[in-house]
């Protein structure tokens, strides 16, 4: 019979090859939500439809996200205030992260140190020197994180980086991205929401003190604390593509404008913005524009080849071939609707990233964008607020 040091020193062996090796197609994945607002709970709903996943448990500083968060879970899920606790918990084996954008990187790398996989909402980071510690808890503790910028698993835009990497469209040397939508978002309300149901000083975390405000707690992508605007928000989805199809990793410079013509006096960020980033060492140049002012164009991004042009939403790719070159015209349209739509019936774009991720946790393999994707895309977005915010040029380096 084996002595206890033995048995101890097996028991270890075994697990760290049941870690290795992944979770098995019949094994029953036990996954954590934090942050379960309405982001989160979209995400929820279509994770609970993936075979052999359970969510466990649940996290939301608001005691009204928690329990309409608790409402998409197993009957008998944990739920909490404070992610230390579910973090600790024996029966979560990986997490879903919806909290705010100041939160993405210290809840990631908690996760990771605690033995958990991660999906996590983008942007992964909220500014440019949180990236280095998201990659190295993904590395050091092994972990799958996969950042959800999910157009990276719509099998359109994935026959379309085929069909890019094919030669047929040429050289790019030219990017238009674009996330125009006409909308009132920035409207003050009188907000019923009673402020002794939310946990302030934690939603703040490592954020300047400021006393409880409703509304930047709803809409707390607009105010610099806690998000980044429009191009945290919107612009890092096509960037990250951009970033995938011509293999460029952050930005040499980035030129903003942003002007303030439907949220004056309510938000901190602009509602209408453009940045010029260059990469110089791969020759391109990539122009976004976003405004909530009108809606031309909507959401899409257009590869401007040597050969014709490949254009993208999250619907449907297209490829018009320039003038005088050989080239044939193609599409491949999944959605119904007008082009440019920020959403379409098909694909399911969450689902389809987080069937890749919990296959990706099975595998013990990358998923489709994993930290370091994700830190690139987000430090482009962060450039162009630099740039924004001084009114000069600005420099990945110096």
């Amino acid at each position: 019979m084996p002595d206890r040091r033995t048995f101890l020193a097996s028991t270890a062996a075994m697990l760290g090859a049941e870690s290795a090796r992944g979770f098995q197609a019949n094994d029953t994945l036990r996954v954590g939500c934090i942050g379960t607002g309405g982001r989160c709970r979209t995400l929820m709903r279509s994770l609970a439809t993936i075979p052999n996943v359970k969510i466990t448990a649940v996290c939301d500083v608001w005691e009204t996200n928690r329990e309409e968060g608790k409402k998409l879970a197993d009957p008998a899920a944990f739920a909490t205030g404070r992610h230390e606790d579910l973090l600790a918990r024996n029966d979560v084996d990986a997490v879903l992260i919806g909290s705010p954008d100041h939160w993405h990187v210290p809840l990631t790398v908690a996760a990771c140190a605690a033995g958990k996989d991660v999906y996590v909402e983008k942007p992964l980071t909220h500014d440019l020197d949180e990236g280095r510690a998201a990659v190295e808890a993904q590395d050091r503790h092994r972990r799958v994180v996969q950042v959800g910028t999910q157009q990276r698993s719509m099998t359109h835009v994935r026959a379309a980086y085929d069909f890019l990497k094919s030669g047929a469209v040429g050289t790019v040397h030219k990017v238009h991205c674009t996330w125009n939508r006409n909308a009132a978002r920035a409207t003050r309300f009188k907000d019923t929401l009673d402020a002794s149901k939310v946990d302030w000083t934690r939603f703040l975390g490592t954020a300047r003190q400021q006393p409880f405000d409703a509304y930047k707690f709803r809409q707390w992508r607009w105010f610099w604390d806690f998000g980044g605007g429009i191009f945290t928000d919107l612009m890092v989805h096509w960037i990250d593509v951009v970033h995938w199809f011509l293999d460029l990793g952050v930005p040499a410079t980035a030129a903003s404008a942003g002007d303030f013509y439907s949220a004056k006096d309510v938000w901190e960020t602009p509602d209408t913005v453009q940045t010029i980033l260059r990469y110089p060492e791969k020759q391109v140049q990539v122009y976004f524009e976003g405004t909530f002012s009108n809606n031309r164009n909507g959401a899409m991004v257009e590869f401007m080849g040597t050969e014709g042009t490949l254009y993208l939403d999250r619907g449907r790719f297209e490829f018009i071939p320039d003038r005088g070159k050989a080239g044939r015209p193609r599409e491949l349209i999944l959605g119904t609707g007008t082009r440019g739509l920020d959403f379409y019936d098909k694909p399911d774009g969450e689902l389809l990233h987080l069937t890749d991720w919990v296959a990706a946790v099975r595998a013990r393999r990358k998923p489709s964008c994993p930290a370091e994707a994700g830190v690139t895309a987000a430090a482009a977005a962060h450039l162009a607020n630099r740039s924004l915010r001084t009114g000069q040029i600005a420099h990945a380096k110096g």
